[in-house]
Parts: structure tokens; C-alpha cells; sequence
């Protein structure tokens, strides 16, 4: 026995050592998470990759099921009644559904703006089987989002999260109405945040969609996407897809943009959007070894607004923007979301990239019109009705065209002044013989005219002799 007994301890020496070794590396493996141990229930919404609880973790705690619960008490089915033109050069009447967002209890919804755009009549349909004919408060094409008001009080509204805090990896779900089936709720992760996929047509449009593989189809259009706390996180808005129904990628526009689009048509009536008034490009490889940055990085810019409150801090063409306020710039979306969170007025403080060195500068943000005024809803509609956008002269235009003026910024095809065939750039100096040295002067001229014969004067930048173009408009009274 004692010739047998060094065997035997060596044995239970290496046992214990093999099962000490096993819990060790069980315990440390990085993304695992040990099967004994729960997920709180208050847990936070957003984990890292190590800490990030499996599909099976969240069921088994019920916090699939909260949210849910949370969710569909607040998430609306949309049915609208849209005038559309026929084959045979008529209008016919056809309806179409989507999704909304109980925001308040007092009856504000969010929706995309795709889902009402054209209706000559919106009606909510509340989970309680309740309808209600509903009011459009404003739109946002550039972001996809309108905001609906219904007379109901004591609903129940969800919560706002916080989508800068989401994670790629991130549980999620998506509730809506697809193919008219009303409350129905899918799980998913988020795949990437950010994303630019080219389906918003205006030319100030902000694409930085969350793009998740949480199942959305037609009908989930204004729905709720939240985490597992059930806070509004996002709203759903596009699929990527060739047959028309899901396969495999929803977008979703992120919940701190949404907010701040949806207390501006709230307040407002219409988005108060601020611009540094920059043209950009992405930083390649070949643009980064030619300026020496140390990483592939940042957003180029390669020309700058006259006048506007980037070429008042100093920014120049070939700046390279690394970070708006805390927020680095990766990609040209991001850059404009986080500018997009902010009004004309606001300051932004911008680090970026020059000779060699990184450096930083706060930069007033003015509107398209660059100033700092908040625009009022009427203004913005006879602009459109119009067809015209426009913005003010700089002080180094006006110093070298010896006149002041608004300069037209673009011209929307088949409109009241693509009619008359005024081209962009051109510069009125007048409007009906009054003098117009700002947008908003040209506005007021424009809604003080009891006539609808208009008449726009103005010079082209190489040409000394002036243009007149005439037009009819009615304008609206306040």
C-alpha cells in the first residue's frame, strides 16, 4: 500500500489543481457570463460585450415581457385616407396604415412622416379598440418624422431613452402594426448605429439610423423601437429589402434626434435645424497620409458657407473635424446627427485638424438663412409654396457686389418659381420695389402684399444689368 500511496496523492493533487484551473478560466472567460448567475431586474439597458445577457438570461427574468407590456399600452395603429393620381389623369381615394407613439398623456404621437404625408384624413386607433380623428402638427422630411394630436386625456406615454448609450450588440424590440396586424412585438439586436442608406430625398436630410435585425415589415412605419426597459429608443422607419417585406435590415431614427425634431414641431410647428454651414467629405486613407493625421479620421471639409457661423470661428476648407462637443465624427451621419440636435443660437464646440496639429473652436450655429432667429411655421410654407430656398448675404458679398440682398440657394422643380425660370444663385435685391436686405424682411414684404401679383428683382453675380421674374401667389392671412 505504501508503494501505491505517491500515486495516489499525485492524483488528487492534479484533480483538485484541474478543477480549481477549470473554475478559474469559467469564471474569467471574456463575453461569458457563468449560467448561476440571474440578470437583475434592474438591471441597466445597455451592457458592454462582457457583460451584454443572452436572449435566454432576458426570458428567463422577464424582461422581454416588461417591456413589451410597457410598450404596446402606447404604440397606435395609423390608418390614413390619401388622394393619388390615376392612369387616367384623375385622383383617386386610397388608404394606407402605419404606426405611432403615445408621447404624452394628453394625446401627442409620433409617426414617420411617410406614414401621413398627403392625407386628406388621419385616424388613431388606440389599443383600448378607442378612435380618434387625428390633427398633424408638423413635418420633418429631413429626418422622417411627423407629430399628431388627439383630443384624449389619461393615456399612457412612453419613456424616452437614451440612444447614445446603445451598444452593437444591444437587445431590442420593435413594436407595431405590420400588414395591418395590430401590437406586434419582435426581438432583435442592434447591428450597427449611425447608418446612411439613402432613402430621404430632401437635400438637408439627416440619415443616422440604428440599424437593427429585429423583424419590421409595412405597417411598422412610426413604431416603437425600446430597450429592454422598455424606453423609446428609436422609431422605426425603413427596411433594406428587394422583395418588399423584411430580410434581415430595419432602420430606426435614434430617440435623442427624434425628441428634439418633435418638441420643435411641438413648439414651433417646424423644425428649428442648425448648420454650420460646411460642405464635407469622408476622410479616406489617401486623405489622411496627405495630412498627416495619425489615424484614419474625422470629416473634411471642402468649402465653407459665406457668412455662416463656420466661416465666422475661422474653419477653413481642409479642416478635418475629429469631434462635435464630445462626440467623435466617424462618419459624415454622425457628424450630422449631433449637429442636428441642436437649434440655431446654440454653440458647438468643434475639435478638428490643421497643419499638423489638433485643435478646437466653438462655432455659433445660424439656419440656412444664416441667422439666429427662430422661424416661424407660416414663414417656412410660403417659402415652400413658393418653391425657393434662400439665405442672407454675407458681409464680404455685399462689400464686393456693392448690394445687399438674399441669394437663392435652391429651386424646387415644377414649382411657382421654377416656372418663371429663375436659376439658384441669383440675388434679389427687391420685391415689389421694396428693398430686401434679409430673409426675414423678404418674408414679412411677402406676407404684407394684398395682391398676388409678385414681382422679384435681382442680378446675377456676372452680370450688371438686373433680372426681373413675375409670378401669382396667394397669401395666406394670419
Amino acid at each position: 500500500m505504501k508503494k501505491y500511496l505517491p500515486y495516489i496523492l499525485i492524483s488528487l493533487t492534479s484533480s483538485v489543481l484541474s478543477v480549481s484551473l477549470y473554475r478559474i478560466l469559467e469564471v474569467r472567460a471574456p463575453g461569458v457570463a457563468p449560467s448561476s448567475q440571474p440578470l437583475p431586474a434592474n438591471a441597466p439597458a445597455s451592457y458592454s460585450l462582457t457583460q451584454s445577457p443572452d436572449f435566454n438570461q432576458l426570458r428567463s427574468t422577464g424582461a422581454f415581457t416588461r417591456a413589451a407590456q410597457r410598450t404596446t399600452a402606447c404604440v397606435v395603429y395609423i390608418t390614413t385616407q390619401k388622394q393619388v393620381p390615376h392612369p387616367g389623369n384623375f385622383q383617386i381615394e386610397t388608404e394606407a396604415s402605419g404606426s405611432g407613439v403615445i408621447l404624452t398623456e394628453n394625446g401627442l404621437i409620433a409617426t414617420n412622416n411617410h406614414v401621413v404625408q398627403g392625407s386628406s384624413e388621419i385616424r388613431v386607433s388606440l389599443p383600448d379598440k378607442r378612435v380618434f380623428a387625428a390633427r398633424l402638427l408638423g413635418t420633418d422630411p429631413s429626418t422622417d418624422l411627423a407629430l399628431l394630436q388627439i383630443d384624449a386625456q389619461g393615456l399612457p406615454a412612453i419613456s424616452f431613452g437614451n440612444s447614445d448609450s446603445l451598444q452593437v450588440g444591444d437587445w431590442v424590440l420593435a413594436v407595431g402594426n405590420p400588414f395591418n396586424l395590430e401590437s406586434t412585438v419582435t426581438a432583435g439586436i442592434v447591428s450597427a448605429k449611425g447608418r446612411s442608406i439613402d432613402i430621404l430625398e430632401t437635400q438637408d436630410r439627416i440619415e443616422s439610423f440604428i440599424q437593427t435585425d429585429a423583424v419590421i415589415n409595412p405597417g411598422n412605419s412610426g413604431g416603437a423601437l425600446v430597450n429592454t426597459n422598455g424606453e423609446l429608443i428609436g422609431i422605426s422607419t425603413a427596411i433594406m429589402t428587394q422583395s418588399g417585406a423584411y430580410e434581415g435590415y430595419s432602420f430606426a431614427v435614434p430617440s435623442n434626434l427624434a425628441r428634439k425634431v418633435i418638441e420643435d414641431l411641438r413648439d414651433y410647428g417646424m423644425v428649428q435645424r442648425g448648420l454650420l454651414g460646411v460642405f464635407i467629405e469622408p476622410v479616406t486613407a489617401e486623405i489622411a497620409a496627405a495630412m498627416n493625421l495619425p489615424s484614419v479620421e474625422g470629416i473634411r471639409i471642402t468649402r465653407i458657407t459665406p457668412g455662416s457661423g463656420a466661416d465666422d470661428a475661422g474653419l477653413k476648407p481642409d479642416d478635418i473635424i475629429l469631434k462635435v462637443e464630445n462626440s467623435s465624427t466617424r462618419s459624415i451621419s454622425e457628424m450630422q446627427e449631433q449637429v442636428g440636435l441642436h437649434r440655431p443660437g446654440n454653440t458647438l464646440r468643434i475639435e478638428y485638424w490643421r497643419d499638423g496639429t489638433r485643435r478646437s473652436l466653438r462655432v455659433l450655429l445660424k439656419d440656412k438663412h444664416n441667422t439666429t432667429r427662430i422661424a416661424k411655421a407660416i414663414d417656412n410654407h410660403l417659402l415652400q409654396e413658393m418653391g425657393i430656398e434662400l439665405r442672407n448675404l454675407s458681409y464680404q458679398e455685399q462689400s464686393q457686389l456693392k448690394y445687399a440682398g438674399v441669394r437663392v440657394l435652391s429651386v424646387r422643380k415644377h414649382s411657382l418659381i421654377d416656372a418663371t425660370h429663375l436659376h439658384p444663385d441669383f440675388v434679389i435685391t427687391h420685391i415689389n420695389d421694396k428693398p430686401v436686405p434679409s430673409v426675414s424682411r423678404f418674408i414679412d414684404i411677402l406676407k404684407s402684399l394684398k395682391g398676388s401679383r409678385i414681382t422679384l428683382r435681382g442680378y446675377y453675380d456676372e452680370e450688371r444689368e438686373p433680372y426681373f421674374y413675375v409670378f401669382s401667389m396667394e397669401i395666406p392671412t394670419q
